[in-house]
């Protein structure tokens, strides 16, 4: 039985985790941004379905001591790890430069909302927040 709860939960928050990755990135509509820029817009089914299976598989992969290890040969390792690596970094950095570019927002959201005072406080509590959430992950691992 505590197995069975055990399971559940690991599936809960795995499923919690993946619809913040999810919400991420259909806030900064990074897969239109990808189908605008590469003329490719007849395939965002492609993309989504790319990102679900590649959230999955990191997901899985991050589980096993040996991730990138699939039983391929050998000499094929080293070109595939070079591939990932390629590709997780320009999604990484295209994640990056979307996340900056909403954050111009923040002003005229700021303004619509006519907040004039206490902005310096949110800030500091959600450095406050990041400071704490990294603590607890470096502390735990």
């Amino acid at each position: 039985m505590e197995g069975l709860l055990l399971c559940f939960c690991m599936f809960c928050f795995g499923a919690l985790a993946s619809a913040g990755v999810f919400t991420v990135l259909s806030s900064i509509s990074l897969v239109p941004r990808f189908a605008g820029k590469t003329r490719t817009a007849g395939e965002i089914r492609l993309y989504e379905n790319m990102i679900i299976l590649g959230t999955i598989w990191g997901g899985i992969t991050s589980l096993t001591e040996r991730p990138f290890q699939i039983g391929l040969p050998g000499w094929l390792n080293m070109p595939l790890l070079i591939v990932i690596g390629v590709f997780s970094g320009m999604f990484v950095g295209c994640i990056a430069l979307a996340i900056a570019e909403m954050l111009d927002s923040f002003p005229i959201f700021f303004r619509r909302i006519k907040l004039k005072r206490g902005i310096a406080v949110m800030v500091f509590f959600i450095a406050l927040g990041k400071l704490c959430g990294s603590l607890v992950y470096f502390m735990m691992k």
